[in-house]
C-alpha cells in the first residue's frame, strides 16, 4: 500500500468521481484510476461501485474512507503545527540560564513579537546549561562565557566585569576597590564548582599566583547573596548581576 494510492482513493471518495479527483490532485484521470485499481488488486477488495453515471463506495470503501479521513486530518494538523512553529506563531521556547537578568531586555520584545510562543526559563550553572543543550532539554542557553571547543551557535549579549560584594556593615564595604591579594586574606563565599563566575575568578587569581580559598561554598547565586548579607564573608558576582540590594555594597576588583 502506498500513500499515493490512499490519497487517490480518498479524493475519489470525497469528490464523488475520478474526473473531479484528478482535477483536485492536478493529475490525469487515467493516473487516478490506475492508482485506485492497484490498491484494489493488491488487497483483492472492491472499493467503488462503478457505472457510467456515478461512482459509489462499497462497504469496504466506506470503512476505508473513515480511516483515510482521520489519516489526512492528522496530516493537515501536522502541517499546520510545522508551519506555525517555523513562523514562531506557536510552541515553547525553552531557555536555561546561569542568570536570568541577561534576558530581561529581550523577553518583553520577544513576547510582543511572538505572543503565541510560550517561554520557559530555568536557572542553572554553566555545567547545567551545557548539559541541557547537549541533551536537547533546552533550545537556548545563556552563559557568562561559553567553554572553548563547544560546537554551538553563539550570540554575545553583553560583557561585564566580576566584582566583590559585602554586607554594608562589613569593614571592607566602604573600600573603593580591592586587589586579589587583599581578597585572599578574607573569608570568601563562593559558588559551587561548575560556576563560570567562580572559574573565571580563580583563573584570574592563578595567573597572579594567588589562591582564593572559599571559607563557605554555596550552591546558587541567591544562597551566596543571603550568606554575604548576614556578614559571613565576601561574595563575587558579575557587575550586571549585582542588582539592587540595600543590605549589600559592591566593591570593584583591581
Amino acid at each position: 500500500m502506498r500513500y499515493v494510492q490512499l490519497r487517490a482513493f480518498h479524493q475519489v471518495a470525497i469528490c464523488g468521481g475520478f474526473s473531479r479527483a484528478a482535477e483536485a490532485l492536478f493529475l490525469t484521470q487515467p493516473a487516478i484510476s490506475d492508482q485506485v485499481r492497484k490498491l484494489e488488486e493488491e488487497y483483492d477488495v472492491l472499493l467503488f461501485n462503478r457505472n457510467k453515471k456515478q461512482v459509489t463506495l462499497t462497504h469496504s470503501g466506506q470503512k476505508l474512507l473513515e480511516i483515510t479521513h482521520r489519516m489526512f486530518d492528522t496530516e493537515q494538523q501536522a502541517l499546520e503545527l510545522l508551519t506555525e512553529s517555523r513562523a514562531l506563531r506557536s510552541g515553547t521556547l525553552r531557555i536555561v540560564a546561569d542568570a536570568a537578568h541577561h534576558l530581561l531586555h529581550i523577553l518583553g520584545s520577544f513576547r510582543a513579537r511572538y505572543p503565541g510562543v510560550q517561554v520557559s526559563v530555568r536557572a542553572g550553572n554553566t555545567e547545567t546549561v551545557i548539559s541541557s543543550l547537549y541533551s536537547y532539554d533546552a533550545d537556548i542557553g545563556v552563559l557568562g562565557e561559553v567553554p572553548t571547543g563547544r560546537d554551538f551557535e553563539v550570540l554575545k549579549l553583553n560583557s561585564t566585569p566580576i566584582i566583590a560584594f559585602a554586607s554594608v556593615d562589613h569593614p571592607l564595604a566602604a573600600k573603593k576597590s580591592l586587589t586579589l591579594k587583599q581578597l585572599a586574606q578574607e573569608s570568601l563565599v563562593m559558588r559551587e564548582r561548575g560556576s563560570k563566575t567562580r572559574q573565571k575568578l580563580e583563573d584570574l587569581a592563578a595567573a597572579s599566583k594567588i589562591e582564593l580559598r572559599p571559607a563557605i561554598e554555596a550552591e546558587g547565586r541567591e544562597a551566596v547573596r543571603e550568606i554575604v548579607a548576614s556578614g559571613a564573608g565576601i561574595g563575587f558576582v558579575s557587575a550586571a548581576e549585582f542588582g539592587q540590594d540595600s543590605r549589600l555594597g559592591p566593591i570593584p576588583i583591581d
